[in-house]
């Protein structure tokens, strides 16, 4: 059964042509990896520039104690050239992510037994939240909007973890057909980025306290390590579409699109 799944003809996601006149074939487990590179490489940027050009400033709290790392707001939201690259490398993989979503979303019915529509769908949609929450933290920063910010903020880590469970959910006990090698090597990816994630949200907010409370010098910056860690355990899990589409291409045309 799993070898006639993967050896099936092409799966329509837009228009009706079934010629084989494609103009573009696009590798879904390298679209995958340029997907979540975007934000990592920007990410990275924001990071360093903030702490090589903006260190005072980035790395300042109203504790006025010395610390080494700026938060990810800070990085991102408060300095030219940082918030511009962001900026974009953001709204760049939004539309790719909107691709995968639907790619998930085929993908779900492909492998995903009957009685699980209602969990596929909500993995959908807190997929879909999740993107559209990133995108909105990252267009209006703290210093533009911050209660704005703070309520995407936290919307994007509460539907991130709910997303994450769902997905790993439907891998363990929804599969219509048994996993093939590189599946189950994303389950075990999801499942470790998931546990990591919850335990840098939880030292990320007992830091975050810490500081607040004692203002004690570098706890600041054990916040900000621990915030990126979020960030980077997150990205890990969605690279894990590479993963999913193992051996999938995506092939483009003038009158139809399809996966293969």
């Amino acid at each position: 059964m799993r070898n006639m799944r993967r050896e099936s003809h092409y799966t329509p996601l837009i228009g009706e042509d079934y010629s084989q006149n494609y103009r573009i074939v696009i590798s879904l487990p390298k679209f995958a990896w340029v997907t979540v590179s975007l934000p990592f490489f920007a990410f990275l940027f924001c990071i360093f520039w903030s702490v090589l050009y903006n260190f005072e400033h980035a790395t300042f709290t109203h504790c006025q104690v010395y610390n080494v790392l700026p938060s990810i707001s800070a990085a991102i939201g408060n300095y030219t050239p940082q918030k511009n690259i962001w900026k974009t490398a953001i709204a760049m993989q939004a539309v790719n992510r909107f691709i995968i979503f639907t790619l998930y979303y085929y993908y779900y019915k492909e492998i995903a037994t009957k009685w699980a529509e209602g969990v596929s769908r909500a993995a959908l949609f807190t997929y879909a939240v999740e993107n559209i929450s990133l995108v909105t933290l990252s267009f209006w920063t703290s210093s533009e909007n911050y209660a704005f910010h703070k309520l995407s903020f936290i919307t994007f880590l509460i539907i991130s973890i709910v997303h994450m469970g769902l997905a790993i959910y439907i891998e363990k006990n929804c599969r219509s057909v048994s996993k093939d090698v590189h599946e189950q090597r994303s389950y075990v990816l999801k499942t470790r980025a998931m546990t990591a994630n919850i335990f840098c949200i939880f030292m990320a907010c007992y830091f975050f306290w810490r500081h607040n409370t004692y203002c004690e010098p570098l706890v600041y910056s054990m916040f900000a390590f621990f915030e990126y860690m979020v960030v980077l355990t997150n990205m890990a899990f969605h690279v894990t579409a590479a993963w999913d589409f193992a051996g999938r291409s995506l092939l483009l045309s003038m009158r139809g699109v399809r996966i293969v």
